[in-house]
């Protein structure tokens, strides 16, 4: 049964006719209404939808005929079916008019209940038939606007999605283009649209193989795909994305092919970032205990007992480790002098009130700001066993002032015991001169009477003037042999860490090899090697954050065995240069010794031309 009744309108100005008729037409699914004029005949349509109407010609005032009329000139009862009820004999002239007002038949009195009842129920099933049509249309007006309503709810997340959404046909031609398409891409749809993806440049010859192998994939429902290709940008070229692909069937023989795609640019870029940080992590770290090593081995060798071992190595880490908490506050970017020197004060080391500072506000970077720390402890150590520390009234004036790039830093004591030189150097001078980067020159001692004066030369954290290393007339000559033990080897160092230096140095002339210089840049390494003669070189894996990689070309046209010694892992070395075995920081000295044979060992490669 319809959810709407159908209903019929009977308009009669007798009231025993309506009852009549409506007593024959009562039926299941139908409502029968009445009215006694034209007038009622016409409020009642304009509430109701009728699917047949019943007019008595006869009636007072308006008779049947013209109310057809006033029907038939409204646009609301103007497709209503109109029949005739009527008792007089119809000429053909009545008739005519009948029609002609929009009757659709003729019902004479008496009425014969089955002619009505048959009528009657034409019209109650076209009715019928009627509401159906007018319920599906609601749905699907109602689906409609569903659908319309869920397509613009899905442009619009296409549109402001930060994914691209394409769609390819079997050919790979481009169907659709989205907002965050036109976005990611920089190519407007209205361009692109009806064009191969080829063609137009977006897709490479690579990436149209593979979305091509996604279409031939034979699986049952939608095949989904995911794979990392380069997209090209109308501004910047081939852009990483991250493509995820959904293979429709569109009937027999016909596909298509729906990719979301992801621009990952910043994504890889950030992994890029991030290797470099852990690789440069693990250099800092395999740098520092390198030089916790040295430390500890230098310490060891000239303490006289376990006690001033203890004493000695443990204050040296305790500054390296303070001077790590500063530059760990300030981003390992630079830290100020005088941050420094506030803190060798609050650990005991220097005495705020016998401590009289003065120069410029400077920063360090922070290898010099490590070295300067063990500096400072070692002065201060000294000063309180020896120096001016070492009594009441004693001073120190601690000043500084810039020479162009570089910092000369003054150690002056006053008021303590008569000092005279040191016998010999220990490790504590070495600790003192590596200030400035442990070359010569740049740690200078006066020992006068009234207190020594430390004058430290800083070089290292300051923009340098650029400088080419001295023209050589070519690649010098490699030896015409070389020795097949340490014992007696030609050996250069390449390496930036002063401390690390001096360890490398000690094993290797403990083992009978000749260090012939250390080379602390790239300008000095390639000076180093072209002079020779070199038997065989360690070379850091960075110098002061310049690759290495001429100086490795170097040694290898030189035919020099060589070795990277390194805080950095084989990935974050010089690339090509494989047959160079890596020790890493800190190292072994068996290990070194190990490897350093085993290269004198290979056969003696000849120069490349």
């Amino acid at each position: 049964m319809p959810h709407r009744p159908i209903r019929f309108l009977i308009v009669d100005d007798i009231e025993q006719n309506i009852m009549a008729l409506e007593a024959l037409l009562r039926r299941d699914g139908l409502v029968v209404d009445s009215a006694r004029s034209a007038s009622d005949a016409l409020e009642l349509m304009l509430q109701h939808d009728y699917a047949l109407a019943f007019l008595d010609v006869q009636m007072p005032g308006t008779d049947g005929y013209e109310l057809a009329e006033l029907m038939r000139s409204t646009e609301r009862t103007r497709g209503v079916p109109i029949i005739f009820v009527t008792a007089a004999e119809m000429d053909e002239a009545r008739r005519f008019r009948g029609y002609e007002a929009g009757a659709v038949d003729y019902i004479f009195k008496p009425i014969d209940p089955v002619v009505l009842k048959s009528k009657a129920e034409v019209f109650f099933r076209i009715g019928r038939q009627a509401k159906e049509l007018e319920r599906q249309r609601d749905e699907m007006q109602d689906i409609a606007r569903h659908r319309d309503r869920a397509m613009a709810q899905l442009k619009a997340h296409a549109d402001n999605s930060p994914l691209a959404f394409v769609t390819l046909d079997r050919d790979l031609c481009i169907r659709s283009w989205s907002k965050g398409a036109e976005r990611m891409f920089g190519r407007r749809a209205g361009d692109l649209l009806g064009m191969a993806a080829t063609t137009a440049g977006w897709l490479d010859e690579a990436g149209a193989d593979l979305l091509t192998g996604w279409l031939d994939c034979r699986q049952d429902g939608a095949p989904r795909f995911s794979a990392e290709i380069s997209l090209d940008h109308a501004d910047i070229g081939p852009i990483a994305c991250e493509v995820y692909g959904s293979v429709l069937s569109e009937g027999p023989g016909r596909q298509s092919l729906s990719l979301q795609v992801l621009d990952i640019t910043e994504r890889k870029q950030a992994e890029e970032i991030r290797s470099l940080l852990i690789g440069e992590l693990n250099h800092r770290i395999k740098n520092t205990l390198a030089n916790v090593q040295a430390i500890a081995r230098q310490s060891l060798r000239q303490s006289d007992s376990l006690t001033d071992f203890e004493a000695s190595f443990g204050g040296r880490l305790q500054a390296l480790a303070r001077a790590h908490s500063i530059l760990s506050d300030a981003t390992w970017a630079s830290a100020p002098l005088d941050q420094l020197i506030d803190d060798q004060i609050s650990s005991g080391t220097l005495d705020g009130d016998r401590l009289l500072r003065d120069g410029p506000a400077v920063e360090l970077s922070p290898d010099t700001m490590l070295r300067l720390a063990l500096t400072l402890h070692e002065l201060g150590t000294n000063a309180a066993k020896y120096g001016a520390l070492s009594v009441p009234q004693g001073r120190i004036n601690l000043s500084w002032r810039l020479e162009g790039p570089e910092l000369v830093l003054t150690w002056r004591e006053t008021g303590g015991p008569a000092v005279t030189p040191p016998a010999r150097s220990g490790f504590g001078t070495t600790l003192i001169g590596a200030a400035g980067g442990g070359d010569a020159g740049d740690a200078h001692a006066d020992w006068q009477p009234g207190g020594v004066v430390w004058t430290l030369r800083l070089t290292e954290g300051v923009t340098r003037l650029a400088h080419s290393p001295c023209p050589a007339e070519g690649p010098a000559a490699p030896a015409p042999g070389r020795p097949a033990t340490l014992d007696g080897c030609r050996v250069l160092l390449v390496e930036d860490e002063p401390l690390v230096a001096l360890d490398l140095r000690f094993e290797l002339e403990d083992a009978g090899a000749i260090v012939t210089g250390v080379a602390r840049s790239v300008a000095e390494a390639l000076e180093a090697g072209r002079a020779g003669p070199i038997d065989l070189a360690l070379l850091d894996g960075n110098l002061k954050g310049e690759p290495v990689d001429e100086v490795a070309a170097l040694f290898d046209s030189l035919s020099v065995p060589f070795c990277f010694v390194s805080g950095y892992g084989r990935e974050h070395l010089p690339q090509g240069f494989d047959h160079a075995p890596l020790i890493e920081k800190p190292f072994r000295p068996d290990t070194l010794r190990s490897i350093l044979t085993g290269l004198l060992a290979r056969p003696l490669a000849p120069a490349a031309e």
